[in-house]
């Protein structure tokens, strides 16, 4: 090779070389960004979720008849909760099918901005002076079509971060996307805690019940906003989706061939995991803390805080051992130390009537932290038991039509109380759930190694 040709071809090369970085460097951006959006997806998604538990029940009173029985007071006060929870699998339909046809990212931006709008319709909602029992129904009818929007917005977002995610470090990610779920909860509690300071509640015509709960929900229209905004700005469309065939009806693909017996095995594990998680999240504050062992609301709330904070951690933790040890042999190994450590460790809450106040706060957080491990591992593994062209679609369902058996836990527990102690029938409904997940995980095959780039 002459001089002129040895120069010609170092600086061809050195060209290559840099035009690969500058790739390389140009794609390390945009998994910052997606990952980013999914972790501020499921923050603004679980924020939003939680406005009704703990800021919309107090001031609930506000869209009420002052005559109204405690059963209908009951049966309104579960429907603005359940309204919200059908939502979600018939958002998770709709725009996984949509996330599926035009891309991730697109359906991430209108769904954010629908429960962005619709939230912040809900925080001008007038009260039952006003308009009558029609503030209630309309209260309603919102968050049905919220929990719809809420069920597109982690189905885009979601899948969209996995796909950009390094196959050996899908794990840690996941973990970390998730982690953001408790941190919803802690920061709602806080607005929460401030709100009540701020705005006095003593009946439907107090500062509160009038407008008091009214700021925690402009506040999450502006985040949702804020993600909108960030998506359109930031976030660039997923590479493998835009490698990927289209399909023209993802979202029946999903229930037939190997797509339909993936979804089957997705369902039965986290039917089971859902189980598991509402005595966490539902049964174990109301019915053992404030019931059975009589916290205050201060103590309620220091120790749910206390166990969501152990969550943020743990989550991770999870994550990364599930990257190690496979995330299959996870869940098979997991569900049934919560069949049986979990069930002792609430067979001793429920019937610890006379247990100090720091024991409590220890056993929550250690059966917490038990019980809600799976939730560091299922985001990597259920968009890795999906082939691309129904990815978006097999995730939403998969991991929001699952929520629907287990959320008639109390009437399974009304069953149960005809044979054992009401409170007791929770320790075998959370073997249950352990034993149901783990069976449905080892029907699956393992998934770590799933090579997104190769599976379209």
């Amino acid at each position: 090779m002459c001089r002129n040709d040895a120069v010609e071809w170092a600086m061809t090369n050195s060209g290559e070389t840099v035009e690969r970085e500058r790739e390389s460097a140009e794609f390390a951006g945009k998994r910052r960004a997606a990952i980013r959006g999914a972790f501020f997806a499921e923050f603004v998604d679980m924020f939003d979720i939680y406005l009704p538990t703990v800021i919309l029940t107090p001031a609930l009173m506000y869209f009420q008849p002052a005559q109204m029985s405690p059963g209908q007071a009951g049966i309104f006060t579960s429907l603005v909760f359940a309204t919200t929870l059908i939502g979600r699998p018939v958002g998770a339909a709709v725009f996984g099918a949509l996330a599926d046809r035009i891309g991730r990212r697109k359906t991430t931006i209108a769904s954010v901005t629908g429960f962005g709008v619709i939230t912040l319709l809900i925080a001008l909602v007038p009260g039952y002076t006003t308009i009558g029992i029609a503030s209630y129904w309309l209260l309603i009818a919102l968050r049905f079509l919220d929990g719809i929007c809420l069920g597109g917005g982690y189905t885009g977002a979601l899948p969209l971060a996995m796909e950009y995610s390094p196959k050996h470090k899908r794990g840690l990610l996941g973990g970390i996307i998730l982690a953001a779920f408790p941190l919803a909860y802690i920061a709602i509690n806080l607005v929460g805690l401030v709100c009540f300071a701020l705005f006095p509640l003593a009946g439907p015509d107090s500062p509160y019940a009038v407008w008091g709960w009214r700021v925690p929900f402009v506040l999450g229209a502006l985040l949702a906003f804020v993600l909108a905004v960030y998506y359109v700005r930031t976030v660039s469309e997923s590479e493998i989706w835009e490698q990927s065939e289209k399909k023209s009806f993802p979202l029946r693909s999903v229930f037939t061939g190997a797509s339909g017996r993936s979804f089957l095995q997705v369902f039965t594990m986290m039917t089971g995991f859902w189980l598991t998680q509402n005595l966490v999240t539902l049964f174990l504050p109301t019915t053992v803390l404030r019931t059975t062992l009589k916290l205050t609301s201060t103590q309620l709330t220091l120790t749910l805080l206390a166990a969501y904070a152990c969550l943020v951690v743990s989550y991770i933790a999870s994550g990364i051992i599930g990257q190690r040890i496979g995330r299959r042999r996870f869940f098979v190994i997991l569900g049934p130390l919560i069949a049986t450590v979990g069930s002792v460790l609430l067979g001793v809450l429920v019937t610890g009537e006379e247990l100090p106040l720091g024991v409590i706060v220890l056993l929550v957080c250690v059966f917490s932290v038990l019980v809600t491990a799976p939730w560091g591992v299922v985001l990597p593994y259920i968009n890795e038991r999906f082939h691309t062209d129904v990815r978006a679609s097999g995730f939403g369902l998969g991991f929001s039509a699952s929520v629907i058996i287990p959320s008639f836990y109390a009437f399974f527990l009304g069953g149960l109380s005809e044979f054992m102690p009401y409170v007791l029938g929770s320790v075998v409904l959370l073997a249950i759930g352990g034993l149901l997940g783990a069976a449905g995980a080892a029907a699956g095959p393992e998934t770590r190694d799933v090579d997104f780039t190769r599976n379209n």
